[in-house]
């Protein structure tokens, strides 16, 4: 009689399931097979004989995976499949390997998470006590952000419609689920002494010492609980310029800036990461070509990203090559007047050389911002996917998108209702937050702005059978999220009828217009970073960076990956060989792959397949229906000329976009993912791969943000 136990490496006694040895037979004879049907039979032929053994040994004691595992090796033996065999001993020891090294991280891995998704949590995210040791497992993290934030319900009985309960269930179960992730300072922080659950600040900058320094401190207090700052320097008034109480001379803002960078250099937030920074600048600053060229020293400027505030006064002037003015923000006065075409050729040249500055098209933003009758927009978040007013924060939250693919098309009403918990969770962490200066309390809690995003994006397409390089790319683009807006303006109305709109809702754009909201701004597109390694997806709305790849994770070990929705596609069509998976992770695309089918070339794109217009076009697809802003980057080839980059600001100028951040492969030393071997020596890749070296990656690259600034 078959077994209806067995009993786990710990120990424990749980059901007998013949479907993981099917399971692990097959895979072991694909390996050698390379046929699906063939390796099928080989699990049929073998699956019986192993039951047979397993229900002998039972008679004598407890049977364990151990022994069901050498039964196996036996039974492949036996029925003449000595080659199947060994590599089902190969795949076994790989196991083994990864369980190892689990448990040499010291995580109990009770939601069978891949071992890289594990290094994430330990490092990041999972609880230690005063020893560093690990004192909570993955679901016990999920259940401890579940619990904290749905604490918020409380607050609003009666007249709740939702117990703190449900709410509770729900959380847990779309993170569990892996559905849907909330920013890392939320899963780091909730249901702890820290409390501060916002990724993204903007603090102002006065001229003043006082109000420089007032910054400074305020950013120091953020970063050590986990947050990002933005800062619009641009009122510091510029070097060379009279101080009136000292009778010195100012030393401009980039200096200034060196002294948050180096503060934000020594700032380890929680014992965790170091923080990161937006720094920007108005076109139209007197200090404005020091600013643009700031990063071309790779060393200067590690903790910031840079953007420039440009206005379209500036990029009419680029336009029709007209004269433009420098004003002195102490004073108002035209400091001297420049060629607009001489200084956008600047910034051209430095984002070619660095990757920085970014643009951000201030007055795109302010064209949006939902309450004007508080101020305006001057800067943004980090990574730039959040315009915020002084004092603002905001928290942020992804659904991971890939998962509600079903049957060749997306599930809409599943959809539709983790948006709805999701603007829920995220209006809820506003209420249990803690707040590091009350300041940014009450402008956060006044405006209750929220940033619900996607991630996956790319995953999904492949999913869909759609090419990122598509026209259906834009469109599936479009209607996603002109559903995701849909669906939380729907949801944060429904939080209004029961909790009320958001205080400053009399001093906002819907005060006139409508709806009744309880949060000022909704959506969001977030680069993603880690939680996309967590949710075991692809960054935000970036197309796939490879296909597989080496990635150094612990103590010199490097693991192979493939991507897993490549890997099955490959299995199915039987081409799954460890010769053409290394070959690809040395070419960095399968475009010249003529082995493997033009569909599944059309399919399988990676990020420099696609040209730069076409990831434009799929940032304005979701820029249009989200009211924060979008953050991607235009990753380009290290040929990639300096006109390429004037090309693709002129076209996210003219379609709407709120910024823009390019980076052309190789132009830092250190990047989260590299052939190991520099471009400029050898060639970009192609067919073969042309003597590169395997596509290497970081442990916390996500699949997105190649230069590796995009930290939340």
């Amino acid at each position: 009689m078959a077994i209806d136990t067995i009993r786990k490496r710990d120990g424990t006694e749980v059901p007998f399931d013949p479907a993981k040895i099917r399971r692990a037979v097959f895979r072991a004879a694909y390996e050698v097979l390379q046929d699906d049907a063939k390796s099928a039979a080989v699990a049929d032929r073998a699956v019986p004989g192993v039951l047979d053994k397993t229900a002998g040994l039972r008679a004598e004691r407890p049977v364990s995976v151990e022994d069901v595992q050498d039964i196996v090796e036996r039974v492949l033996m036996e029925i003449g499949e000595a080659a199947i065999a060994r590599a089902y001993i190969v795949y076994r020891e790989e196991h083994k390997k990864a369980r190892m090294t689990k448990v040499f991280l010291g995580v109990q891995d009770d939601l069978k998470l891949p071992l890289n998704t594990l290094l994430v949590l330990r490092s990041r995210y999972l609880l230690k006590d005063d020893r560093q040791t690990i004192v909570e497992t993955p679901k016990e993290l999920f259940a401890r952000v579940a619990r904290s934030i749905a604490a918020a319900e409380d607050a609003f009985k009666p007249g709740g419609r939702v117990s703190r309960a449900q709410a509770e269930d729900a959380f847990f179960r779309l993170m569990t689920g892996l559905e849907f992730l909330p920013n890392s300072p939320t899963l780091m922080n909730a249901g702890t002494a820290l409390g501060q659950l916002s990724a993204c600040f903007v603090l102002p900058v006065e001229d003043s010492m006082d109000g420089i320094f007032g910054a400074l401190r305020n950013m120091a207090k953020i970063h050590q609980t986990g947050g990002g700052t933005g800062f619009d320097f641009s009122r510091l008034r510029p070097k060379g310029d009279l101080v009136a109480t000292t009778k010195g001379l100012a030393s401009g803002p980039v200096s200034f800036m060196r002294i948050f960078n180096q503060a934000t250099g020594v700032i380890v937030q929680g014992g965790r990461r170091r923080g990161a920074n937006m720094g920007i600048l108005r076109c139209d600053h007197p200090d404005i070509a020091e600013f643009i060229e700031a990063k071309l020293d790779e060393t200067a400027f590690t903790n910031f990203n840079l953007s420039i505030a440009v206005t379209d006064a500036f990029m009419e002037a680029v336009e029709t090559d007209a004269p433009f003015a420098l004003v002195n923000p102490h004073t108002g006065k035209t400091a001297k007047t420049v060629r607009a075409r001489n200084l956008y050729d600047l910034i051209v040249f430095s984002a070619w050389k660095s990757g920085d500055p970014g643009l951000v098209f201030v007055d795109e933003i302010n064209r949006g911002n939902p309450t004007p009758g508080l101020g305006r927009i001057e800067a943004t978040n980090p990574c730039g996917e959040i315009p915020l007013l002084p004092y603002e924060s905001c928290n942020l939250g992804s659904i991971n998108l890939v998962l509600f693919a079903r049957d060749g098309a997306v599930d809409w009403p599943r959809l539709a209702e983790t948006i709805r918990w999701g603007v829920r969770f995220l209006d809820d962490v506003i209420e249990v937050n803690q707040y590091p200066i009350p300041e940014i309390r009450t402008m956060t809690t006044g405006n209750r702005k929220i940033g619900l995003g996607i991630m996956g994006f790319a995953d999904l397409l492949i999913k869909l059978g759609i090419p990122y390089t598509s026209e259906e790319a834009e469109k599936t683009a479009e209607d996603v999220m002109r559903f995701v807006r849909e669906e939380s303006l729907k949801a944060s109305a429904g939080l209004a009828e029961e909790r009320g709109v958001f205080p400053y809702f009399e001093k906002s754009v819907f005060a006139q217009q409508g709806p009744r909201l309880r949060n000022a701004t909704l959506n969001t597109v977030a680069p993603t970073g880690t939680i996309s390694i967590i949710a075991g997806c692809s960054s935000g709305i970036e197309p796939l960076f490879a296909l597989s790849f080496v990635r150094n994770v612990l103590s010199g070990t490097k693991l192979f990956e493939v991507h897993p929705l490549f890997e099955r596609e490959m299995m199915k069509r039987g081409l799954a060989n460890k010769d053409l998976m290394a070959r690809v992770g040395k070419a960095g695309s399968i475009r010249d792959f003529e082995e493997i089918p033009e569909e599944t070339r059309r399919v399988f794109v990676t990020a420099l397949d696609v040209p730069p217009a076409q990831h434009i076009r799929i940032q304005a697809a979701f820029q249009r229906h989200t009211d924060n802003s979008v953050s991607k980057t235009i990753n380009l080839p290290y040929e990639a000329s300096a006109d390429d980059i004037r090309d693709i600001y002129a076209m996210a100028h003219a379609l709407g976009l709120k910024g823009i951040t390019v980076y052309r492969y190789g132009t830092k030393k250190e990047q989260v993912l590299s052939f190991e071997a520099r471009p400029e020596l050898q060639g970009w890749a192609g067919a073969g791969g042309g003597g590169l070296d395997f596509v290497t990656a970081g442990p916390e690259f996500s699949g997105g943000c190649v230069k590796g600034t995009c930290l939340f």
